[in-house]
């Protein structure tokens, strides 16, 4: 597994693993600071029920920050 990083207004999806927070909710991939023009369309992702969830497109796995919910 790649390196867990947060958010940061990287290019859309060249990151395999997120660490999110409640500020990140709604979840989006690739997330609404990330540009998406070279991107997938922009999907919402349900992460409150799992803690994690994994976009069907590009397969970026998105972590909910423990204590979040």
């Amino acid at each position: 597994m790649s390196e867990k990083t947060e958010l940061n207004g990287k290019p859309a999806c060249t990151q395999s693993c997120y660490i999110i927070g409640l500020q990140d909710l709604p979840l989006s991939c690739p997330p609404r600071d990330q540009r998406v023009w070279d991107a997938h369309p922009r999907v919402y992702l349900p992460i409150e029920e799992e803690g994690q969830v994994r976009c069907p497109y590009c397969g970026t796995q998105y972590i909910l920050e423990k204590g979040s919910l």
